[in-house]
């Protein structure tokens, strides 16, 4: 979108960016500041499966389970290494390796669509009932306690790299999730605009025509799905060093449920829409979580419902089309002189 020569789908986003990361701090209280961190979090969580869903063509319905990983893979590194750095990069090495392992299988195997969401979502379901079954004292990793339903309570935070005496405060952790955000959102924006990034884009729209040109369908899904992978391992690190405490319901059916959601509020086939549906369903959780009269889980019932059959592009893809069809308006014909040859021709 260029106005004037000027992308505004660049500008806008930068600007809104750089605006949030420096001024809210200056205006919010702490507390305020730690629900906002907790929305970047989330956003990033929604930027991985934008990606690989809206970009990619795979829809994966058990997301939860490489947010899941990320987190107790850096729980329970943390715990043992006793230093964030190493076990900040197991965090998104995990749920990433795990990605790649589940869509080689998948892909390389020729699965369907509809299967390719079944299997994500029953690994999803197999890690909650393993990782809640393990409340023994004798379910640990080093001295890690896998805790079970019960959790991880008391996660070590993250700290300076390779200084565990000087650890990040709810302000460091804003500045780190609000730059993260930024980062990961204009790099998902670069590699949509790299061959690799269109081939993706290509293959979600006709994956066979792709295969006749000559490229291989099954290396750039599962390249895809491994990036959105390693992406919910991040978010999931993030979220564990927000909260110090992480369970099985990472790993839930309903924390899946609710990042599709994020995505398909927010409009399928973009990156900014997503973000946006993310931090306004998460506001609206923590809304609903503070009264009594309204199940949380019935109202994102009825958002979902009233979506998918009254606005199935979501929120952004309808508001770039009114916005831009309102400044791209047919302008009235200018008249010009017709050339000197067809006036002589004329007389």
């Amino acid at each position: 979108m260029k106005i004037a020569g000027i992308r505004l789908d660049l500008i806008v986003p930068g600007v809104c960016g750089l605006a949030l990361l420096f001024g809210l701090p200056i205006f919010l209280d702490l507390f305020s500041l730690l629900q906002v961190t907790l929305y970047a979090i989330m956003a990033i969580l929604a930027l991985s499966l934008a990606f690989i869903w809206g970009y990619g063509g795979i829809l994966c319905l058990g997301h939860s389970a490489f947010f899941g990983l990320g987190a107790y893979a850096y729980a329970i590194a943390v715990i043992n290494i006793g230093e964030s750095t190493a076990p900040f990069l197991i965090a998104i090495l995990v749920p990433t390796l795990a990605a790649a392992a589940v869509g080689y299988f998948m892909f390389y195997g020729r699965i369907s669509d509809v299967y390719v969401g079944v299997m994500t979502l029953t690994l999803a379901l197999i890690l909650f009932n393993v990782v809640n079954s393990t409340s023994g004292a004798q379910y640990h990793i080093g001295k890690a306690p896998i805790g079970g339903y019960n959790g991880l309570p008391n996660v070590p935070g993250l700290n300076v790299p390779f200084d565990p005496d000087n650890s990040l405060d709810p302000g460091d952790m804003y500045y780190l999730c609000m730059g993260l955000l930024i980062v990961v959102y204009f790099g998902l924006r670069w590699l949509l605009t790299t061959r690799f990034g269109r081939v993706a884009v290509a293959i979600r729209e006709n994956e066979k025509r792709v295969e006749f040109i000559g490229y291989d369908s099954r290396l750039h899904k599962l390249a895809t799905f491994t990036i959105g992978g390693g992406l919910a391992g991040l978010a999931g690190c993030l979220f564990v060093n927000w909260g110090a405490y992480v369970s099985p319901t990472t790993f839930s059916m309903m924390q899946s449920a609710q990042v599709i959601i994020w995505v398909l509020v927010g409009g399928v086939g973009t990156l900014f829409g997503p973000m946006i549906g993310a931090v306004a369903l998460s506001w609206l959780t923590v809304e609903v979580g503070s009264q009594q009269l309204i199940d949380a889980n019935l109202l994102f019932g009825a958002i979902l419902l009233v979506f998918v059959l009254l606005v199935p592009r979501g929120i952004m893809p309808v508001l770039i089309d009114r916005v831009w069809g309102r400044i791209s308006l047919p302008r009235r014909p200018v008249f010009t002189a017709p050339p000197v040859a067809a006036r002589e021709g004329k007389r």
